[in-house]
Parts: structure tokens; sequence; C-alpha cells
């Protein structure tokens, strides 16, 4: 049960990271797109544009977050029918030897 919760609320960190993330992206001013003129390089490429370290911190935990929740979402989820039919099959082993004399 512990083991849900903590891979539960990392899923739930990683999610928030990830949309935190994605508006302050949204709510930083390009200055770049200001002028229509973008200067390019003399071999037509794009410039490396170098990102606030916050960005990048936010965007790595947002990630791993989301890594860790497909990590738990397919491995270590049990399926609802699995136990279904375990509990099926113990209470039908005994159902029977009540009737018998």
């Amino acid at each position: 049960m512990r083991k849900a919760i903590f891979w539960g609320t990392l899923a739930g960190f990683g999610f928030l990271l990830g949309a935190i993330s994605g508006s302050i992206a949204a709510d930083v001013p390009n200055p770049s797109m200001d002028s229509m003129s973008h200067p390019v390089g003399q071999s037509g490429q794009f410039q490396p544009i170098e990102q606030p370290f916050i960005n990048k911190a936010i965007v790595t935990l947002g990630g791993l977050g989301l890594m860790g929740l497909e990590l738990w979402w397919f491995l270590l989820a049990k399926p609802k029918s699995r136990q279904v039919t375990a509990q099926r099959r113990n209470s039908s082993c005994n159902c029977h030897s009540q009737w018998r004399l």
C-alpha cells in the first residue's frame, strides 16, 4: 500500500512539474520574436539558445516523474482481474467442503 502511495505521489509531482514548466515556458518573453528578421548563421543552421537552469531542472524532474509513473504502471501495478481470479479460486475450493457430511 505504501509503495502505491509513493509511486502515485511521485507521478503526481511529475505531472505537476511538467504542467508548471509548460506554463513557465509560455510566460517567458522571447526577445527574438519581437523582430521579424532573424539573424541566421553562415551555415544556415539554428543557433543554440541558453536556457535558465531552473527551466532545465523543472523539465528534467517532470520527465523523471513521468518515467517513474510509466514504470509503476507497467511493472508494479497489478490488474484487478488477476486479484478477482485468485479470490474466486480460493472461495471455490472451500465452498464444497462445507456441504459434505
